[in-house]
């Protein structure tokens, strides 16, 4: 008996193992501020995959700013899917051969289901009485942003800004001017978009946060309504939030098909919906419809139209040695 009941436990343990091994997991490597929203699409994705295929799945995530992320994966961490705030990002895992060099084309618009755009978050009752981006360069204006070295947020802040002059007439060296009187206002860099948040709201850093769109409705779960006020400037920039499947992972883990399907996924009408309730843009006409109300109407440009593309526009202002050393050295 005692030997039957070890082979039963044998056999049992046997079973489980054989499951585990069976069920898949995927790793999301994303931007900052996106972690509420990939939670949402995960717990919606696992029941929609297993109706699908029949099989278990299991979703995890790392989040940090958007360029440190990719470092991250191109120095190891095995992400499955990646999904960024910023085409430069994906582009620079393409160049080191760990992402399709066609990855834009693998998945619809550009490889970018939802975007966004750059406001800003002022105090209760807007006590500096921020408007536009005009009132950031004020004298006594405290601005926090993130590092356009280190985040996707902190580059669409500053290209919007530099945009804003430019949609105005202004020259490039208006613009300049412009970026350098913005940035001595700000007191410290964030790494990333959460770090920018929480030093704005925990550690009352500054007067007006830069930040995404989609921010909003992270600061109303996390602090509660009413916390802030949102000021949407009268120009601003649209930004793409990128995916992609990461080759090498996928190929090491055998996990290729369930990576396509997540982000597959990105694009239907349930995780469009998701999107919009976390003030993320969807690319559904559809849903966008649906929530007019949320994204209120601002004069939209896009990188292409000033800058050529991000990677352009990573060569002259953010490489080392480009525009924005040279402004923000300055200070």
């Amino acid at each position: 008996m005692i030997m039957k009941a070890k082979l039963f436990v044998a056999a049992l343990a046997l079973a489980a193992s054989g499951l585990a091994s069976a069920q898949q997991s995927l790793l999301n490597v994303s931007y900052d501020v996106a972690r509420e929203f990939y939670k949402d699409i995960d717990a919606a994705f696992i029941p929609f995959y297993k109706k699908q295929t029949g099989k278990d799945i299991k979703v995890e995530q790392s989040h940090a700013g958007s360029s440190a992320q990719a470092r991250a994966v191109a120095d190891g961490l095995d992400a499955d899917v990646v999904t960024m705030n910023t085409t430069t990002d994906v582009e620079f895992l393409a160049d080191k051969g760990l992402v399709a060099k066609d990855w834009a084309k693998r998945f619809p618009d550009n490889a970018s289901p939802t975007t966004s755009t750059m406001l800003f978050l002022v105090r209760e009752g807007n006590p500096k009485g921020i408007k536009d981006w005009d009132d950031l360069v004020k004298p006594g204006v405290q601005v926090v942003v993130v590092n356009p070295k280190t985040g996707g947020n902190g580059r669409y802040a500053y290209l919007a800004a530099w945009g804003y002059v430019k949609k105005k007439g202004g020259t490039d060296d208006q613009a300049r001017e412009f970026l350098s009187r913005l940035y001595k206002n700000v007191p410290v860099l964030a790494r990333g978009g959460r770090d920018a948040t929480t030093a704005f709201l925990q550690r009352n850093t500054g007067d007006v946060l830069i930040t995404f769109e989609s921010e909003v409705e992270s600061v109303n779960r996390e602090f509660g309504k009413n916390k802030v006020d949102v000021v949407y400037p009268s120009i601003s920039i649209v930004a793409e939030n990128p995916v992609a499947v990461v080759e090498r992972t996928v190929a090491k883990k055998g996990t290729a098909e369930a990576a396509r399907a997540y982000l597959d996924f990105l694009y239907t009408e349930e995780a469009q919906e998701i999107a919009a309730k976390h003030s993320i843009r969807p690319r559904n006409a559809k849903v966008l419809a649906k929530y007019k109300d949320t994204f209120k109407p601002v004069k939209l440009f896009t990188v292409q139209e000033l800058f050529g593309s991000l990677s352009e526009a990573q060569k002259v202002h953010f490489n080392d040695g480009g525009q924005f050393d040279k402004i923000y050295t300055v200070k």
